[in-house]
């Protein structure tokens, strides 16, 4: 795929993290993976704070694949804050998830995510769905960075 800025995975179990690392790889989606494992974390890798202070912040990542149960943040506070701020309000964010909540799909939508995703349990059908958000992610969605530096 053409686009090599990261993709952000912000994924606290170990499994999901595994079957979304080796479906990107078997669906060849290139780009490097930056993992997260918390709310805390994801805010700190995106606004470059703590353990990712001093992090290039003109390099921000193609997508967000964003799980909506993490400890110490939720999901939903992250994609708040990343809402809140002019670097990241035009960031794609894909809320990717096991919750079957309707609150959740609501609040989510309502806090400005781009797409909301549940996770298949079957691994086929998971990489299915990677495959899918990787090409209309990285190689078919236009970004204001990219249709802004056509313009030029």
């Amino acid at each position: 795929m053409p686009n090599e800025r990261p993709i952000l995975l912000v994924e606290d179990n170990p499994d999901d993290e595994a079957l979304t690392l080796h479906a990107f790889s078997r669906n060849r989606i290139t780009n490097p993976v930056v993992v997260v494992h918390d709310g805390v974390e994801a805010v700190d890798y995106l606004f470059g704070t703590g353990a990712f202070a001093g992090r290039d912040l003109g390099v921000m990542p193609a997508v967000v694949l964003l799980d909506l149960k993490l400890p110490r943040i939720d999901g939903l506070e992250v994609l708040r804050r990343i809402r809140a701020d002019a670097r990241t309000t035009l960031l794609p964010v894909v809320v990717l998830t096991t919750s079957r909540e309707a609150l959740d799909l609501q609040q989510a939508y309502n806090l400005g995510a781009n797409s909301y995703i549940r996770k298949p349990v079957d691994f086929d059908r998971f990489q299915e769905v990677v495959a899918l958000l990787g090409r209309y992610w990285l190689s078919l969605n236009e970004t204001v960075e990219a249709s802004a530096s056509a313009a030029y």
